[in-house]
Formats: structure tokens, sequence, C-alpha cells
């Protein structure tokens, strides 16, 4: 039997020395971190605002009055049932709830 030399304490600071970063690389670290955060939460309140949107809108009259709408007859009828309208909230809802299990399954990788 050979007896260990370095008591675990040792080996374990001598193993974690290669694995150390440079300050330069840290903070690259760190800004890209902060850069997926921040598109983390832009894209949540992206979805939120469109899924808001969406759900609000085809209620309104703006929805039917309009432009386009007033300019082909057949688009607006089509636009006015209330299935489409419904189709549309439930899209809305949908990307309120597509936003929202993003963020809440958000995770960052670990740091060694």
């Amino acid at each position: 039997m050979s007896a260990d030399l370095n008591p675990p304490q040792q080996q374990i600071a001598s193993n974690t020395k290669g694995s150390q970063l440079p300050a330069d690389a840290k903070s690259a670290s760190n800004s890209s971190i902060w850069i997926h955060r921040l598109t983390m939460l832009m894209f949540v309140c992206v979805c939120a605002g469109f899924g808001v949107l969406l759900i609000m809108l085809p209620w309104t009259s703006a929805w039917t009055d309009n432009r386009l709408f007033i300019m082909y007859p057949a688009l607006r009828d089509f636009a006015a049932n209330n299935f489409v309208r419904g189709m549309c909230s439930g899209l809305g809802v949908l990307d309120i709830w597509i936003g929202f299990s993003e963020a809440l399954h958000y995770h960052e990788d670990q740091r060694t």
C-alpha cells in the first residue's frame, strides 16, 4: 500500500488552480450573462405586450373599423366573426403563456 503524501485539501487546491479563468474571461463571462438576462427580460416583455394586444384588440371597434377592412368588406365580415376574434384572443393567451414559461424555466449555467 502506498501512502498519499498530499492531504485532501492540497489536492483540491492543486486541481482548481488550472481551472481559474483570467480576469478578461471572467468579465466577458459576466457581460454575456447580463446580455442573456436582458434578452430574456425583453423576450418576456414583448410576449406579454403582444399577448395583451391580441387578447384585447379583436373585441374593440378598431378591429373592424380600419382602412383595410373598409376597402375589403368580405375580409371585414370574416374578421368580425366571433370565432376569429376568439382565435386571436387564444393566440394572445398562448403568447403570454410562452413568455412567462420561458421566464420561469430560465436558468444560468453553473460557473466553476
